[in-house]
C-alpha cells in the first residue's frame, strides 16, 4: 500500500474547508489509491467544531483517510506535511 501523505488544512473550521476536506477524502486532487492523514488547524475557539468535523469523516468511512489529528497548534499542523492548504476567511460578525 502507498504510504499516506500528511495533509495540513488552515481554517478547517470553516466553510471553504469543510467543503475542501471532503473533497479530498474522497481522492478528488490525489486519486482513488492514495491515503492521506488530515492535519486540521483553526483558533482554539473552533476545536470543537473541528471535533464535529471528524466525526462526520469517521461517519464516511473513507477509505483513504489513514488518521485525523485536529490542533489549534500550528507546529503540529505543519511539521512533516507534504501538502499545506492555506484556507483564510474572515470571522462572521
Amino acid at each position: 500500500m502507498t504510504k499516506p501523505l500528511h495533509i495540513a488544512v488552515t481554517g478547517a473550521a470553516g466553510q471553504i474547508s469543510y467543503a475542501l476536506i471532503f473533497r479530498l477524502i474522497a481522492g478528488d486532487l490525489l486519486g482513488p489509491d492514495q491515503p492521506i492523514v488530515l492535519r486540521l488547524l483553526d483558533v482554539p475557539d473552533a476545536v470543537g467544531a473541528m471535533k464535529g468535523i471528524v466525526m462526520e469523516l469517521v461517519d464516511c468511512a473513507s477509505p483513504l483517510l489513514d488518521d485525523v489529528v485536529i490542533t489549534s497548534a500550528p507546529e503540529q499542523a505543519f511539521r512533516d506535511a507534504d501538502l499545506a492548504f492555506l484556507v483564510g476567511a474572515r470571522p462572521r460578525t
